[in-house]
């Protein structure tokens, strides 16, 4: 669903689920911005346009104790140094084939 939408769209989200959040723990926004060490002005702003730093966003999301799906995506999960590796290897930049036909036909000398 979040792939097909812009940033802005997603930023939004992210503030709706906030503004959600803080009313379900009967919070105000003065209350999470005192909790947070924020200013009103910045709660109120990550929650309309979800506009923020994300040292906001993650004191937001750990006062409201929503900080699993935050620890989901910051989770790198590598059993051994050969996974690591091999990830490692799949990322690698790969040059695209020329268009058009023959392969190169220049041989390096060693």
């Amino acid at each position: 669903m979040f792939a097909l939408m812009s940033s802005e769209s997603v930023a939004r989200k992210l503030g709706e689920r906030v503004r959600l959040l803080r009313l379900m723990r009967n919070l105000s926004q003065q209350e999470l911005a005192h909790m947070t060490a924020s200013s009103l002005s910045s709660i109120r702003r990550l929650e309309s346009v979800g506009k923020s730093t994300l040292d906001l966003v993650i004191r937001v999301a750990q006062t409201l104790q929503a900080i699993e799906p935050l620890e989901r995506f910051l989770a790198f999960n590598v059993q051994s140094i050969a996974e690591l590796e091999a990830i490692n290897r799949a990322q690698a930049r790969r040059r695209a084939r020329k268009k058009g036909g023959a392969l190169s036909t220049r041989h390096t000398a060693l």
